[in-house]
């Protein structure tokens, strides 16, 4: 199954994230709540945590790259 990685609201105020760092690369592995990637809002940088194991499948927003909040930025396959 697809599983859709959006951008999180890390804070009341927020409306969009840059993407700084991806910790991984498509094809590899996620385990649940590892880090995924790390986010830079204007108050803050955050780890977002995968919400299920998988395999990175595409990544849709490349690093230094602005997403909005909701906005689907990964895909996982998660095989069943």
């Amino acid at each position: 199954m697809k599983v859709e990685v959006i951008m999180p609201r890390l804070g009341q105020e927020m409306t969009e994230g840059t993407i700084i760092e991806w910790y991984k690369k498509e094809g590899n592995r996620v385990e649940e709540l590892e880090p995924l990637f790390l986010v830079d809002t204007s108050k803050a940088t955050m780890d977002v945590e995968s919400e299920v194991a998988g395999i990175l499948e595409k990544i849709l927003v490349g690093e230094n790259e602005v997403a909005a909040v909701g906005q689907t930025v990964a895909i996982i396959e998660t095989r069943g």
